[in-house]
């Protein structure tokens, strides 16, 4: 799918990788729509991408039906359909399943830590997708849906709720590419390793060595390199029902 002209919609698009993937959109002449749920962010988002193409922003919870249900039907409504979407809002709310000190249990893993990762990070993702798929089989537009995975779907200490959604968005994946090929909608997943974000960035030189040094490649991924991949998947109209790893070599 050549971006240009197509209306692309983003979530968790006014900071970090689904910003980064919104100027990679914005660079090939998409039209943008970002949700999010910080305001401010969004507006400082929509500053910075220009006025090249159009960008709209949207304030909404992705684990809340009733407000996915409306916004995809304003952005259905504002941009005359949908061409694609970028499944990219997350949280992490990391934790040991169990910890004992001394034969004593000292804390375990609440339902509201697991739940919430799950909402957002699993239930997000299928809200959105539906609803971005129902928008283009009504319209009869071919379209693309990319979700956020993680290498951490394999299995990764301290993220029982975290592994679990990311495990379950690559199932997605395969199962809407399998249901949805007959529309025309390739659905396509990536799972990066770790990457150089604010947060990284204020990590103890130590600490981050470490990471750097369990990669092949001797360092961490750029967000461009995600937004890269991104659009690999976009424009590859053979690309569907696959994850793309993209983690400098970590989970061989």
């Amino acid at each position: 799918m050549n971006l240009q002209g197509k209306t692309i919609v983003i979530t968790g698009g006014a900071q970090g990788l689904g910003l980064e993937m919104a100027k990679m959109c914005a660079a090939q002449g998409a039209h943008l729509a970002l949700i999010d749920m910080n305001e401010q962010q969004l507006q400082t988002a929509k500053a910075e991408l220009g006025s090249a193409v159009t960008v709209r922003t949207y304030l909404a919870n992705v684990a809340s039906e009733t407000e996915v249900e409306a916004t995809f039907a304003a952005i259905d409504t504002d941009f005359d359909g949908i061409d694609g979407l970028i499944n990219n809002a997350g949280i992490l709310r990391d934790g040991l399943l169990l910890k004992f000190k001394d034969g004593e249990l000292q804390s375990k893993m609440s339902l509201q830590q697991f739940q919430s990762v799950i909402d957002v990070n699993l239930t997000g993702v299928f809200l959105c997708g539906r609803e971005a798929a129902a928008s283009m089989v009504k319209r009869g537009r071919k379209g693309v849906i990319i979700n956020m995975s993680s290498v951490a779907r394999a299995g990764n200490m301290g993220q029982t709720n975290y592994a679990a959604s990311k495990a379950g968005v690559v199932a997605m994946t395969v199962t809407w590419a399998r249901e949805l090929g007959r529309y025309g909608i390739r659905v396509g997943a990536i799972a990066p390793g770790v990457i150089r974000t604010a947060m990284t960035d204020a990590m103890k030189p130590e600490a981050r060595d470490r990471l750097e040094k369990m990669k092949p490649v001797g360092r961490l991924g750029e967000a461009s390199e995600i937004a890269h991949t991104a659009r690999y998947i976009f424009e590859n109209d053979f690309f569907t029902g696959r994850v793309v790893e993209i983690d400098g070599g970590i989970s061989m």
